[in-house]
């Protein structure tokens, strides 16, 4: 694994700040972020939280992580440029989920949809 990439010791709340404001702006609530990755994480609300708190960083937000969604090989598209499902480090591939996720969201999928149901 890259941990040298810049956005690997990015802090996952300053990330996640960003992802609500995103989302807040096309109308969506902070309480559909939190879902969406609750469910790619397995993370409680309650643990999310804890980790937004810590200030941890994406690499350790990730390896924290309880259990990816089996799911969440089912995400595909381009996000920041780049095909998902091509991507090959696994750090990275779940960072881009998130985003690709969150981008689904503010576009104004339906949760069904995002949370491929």
């Amino acid at each position: 694994m890259n941990f040298g990439h810049k956005i690997f010791q990015m802090s996952f709340a300053s990330v996640y700040v960003l992802y609500i404001k995103k989302v807040e702006r096309k109308g969506k609530t902070k309480d559909e972020v939190n879902q969406i990755i609750c469910w790619l994480t397995g993370y409680t609300e309650k643990e999310l939280e804890k980790q937004v708190r810590k200030e941890v960083s994406l690499v350790i937000f990730f390896k924290e992580a309880p259990k990816l969604n089996p799911k969440a090989k089912l995400i595909t598209g381009i996000v920041c440029g780049v095909r998902v499902e091509e991507i090959e480090d696994p750090l990275m591939k779940k960072i881009r989920y998130l985003d690709k996720l969150i981008d689904e969201l503010a576009k104004g999928k339906s949760m069904e949809k995002i949370l491929r149901n």
